[in-house]
C-alpha cells in the first residue's frame, strides 16, 4: 500500500463506527491517549458538528484506515479560531505514510473552515507521532510534566501547535 492508493475525503457518521474500532486500537496501546473507556460509534456522533472538520482516509476498497478530527478549545470567543486535533491510524496501517495524508488533508480542512492554529499534545513516548507532525509543519512548544495519569502513572505530553497563516490577515 503507498499513499497514492489512499483518498482522504470528509469523514460521515457512516464512519463512525471504523473510526471508534481505529481509536480503540490506539486506547490500547497504551501510547495515545489518556482515555480507558472503549469508545463506540455513538460516542463520536457529536464530533460531526459541521464546524470542526473530521477526514477519513480510505483505501482503494473504501476502508477507513485513518481520520484526524478537529474539535473546539475553549469557550472564549477570543479562542473561537483555535481547534485541537487528533489523528489515529489503524494499527495494521501504520508506519505507511498513511497519518501523512490525514493530517494534510485535516490542515487543509481547518484552514478552510477558518481556524488560524491547530494544538494538540502527544505522549513524549510516541515518537511516531510526534515525526509525523513535525514533517508536516507542527512546532513542539513543550512538555507538560505529570498531564495526566494513565493506569496509574503519571504521563508526560508534548505540546505541538502549527498556526496557519492564511487565516493570520
Amino acid at each position: 500500500m503507498t499513499a497514492n492508493t489512499l483518498t482522504a475525503r470528509p469523514a460521515t457518521i457512516a464512519d463512525a463506527d471504523a473510526m471508534a474500532a481505529i481509536y480503540n486500537e490506539g486506547m490500547e496501546d497504551r501510547v495515545a491517549t489518556f482515555e480507558t473507556s472503549l469508545r463506540t460509534a455513538q460516542d463520536l456522533a457529536g464530533w460531526f458538528d459541521g464546524q470542526h472538520p473530521v477526514i477519513a482516509v480510505v483505501d482503494q476498497d473504501n476502508q477507513v484506515v485513518a481520520y484526524a478530527a478537529t474539535f473546539s478549545y475553549a469557550d472564549r470567543c477570543c479562542y473561537a479560531g483555535i481547534a485541537e486535533f487528533s489523528v489515529y491510524v489503524r494499527r495494521s496501517h501504520r508506519g505507511k505514510g498513511v497519518g501523512v495524508v490525514a493530517m494534510t488533508a485535516l490542515i487543509d480542512a481547518a484552514a478552510e473552515a477558518g481556524f488560524w492554529k491547530l494544538l494538540s499534545r502527544v505522549f513524549v513516548e510516541n515518537k511516531a507521532s510526534l515525526g509525523l507532525l513535525r514533517s508536516v509543519g507542527f512546532r513542539e512548544v513543550g512538555v507538560h510534566e505529570k498531564h495526566g495519569k494513565l493506569d496509574g502513572v503519571w504521563r508526560d505530553v508534548v505540546a505541538v501547535e502549527r498556526v496557519l497563516e492564511a487565516n493570520l490577515a
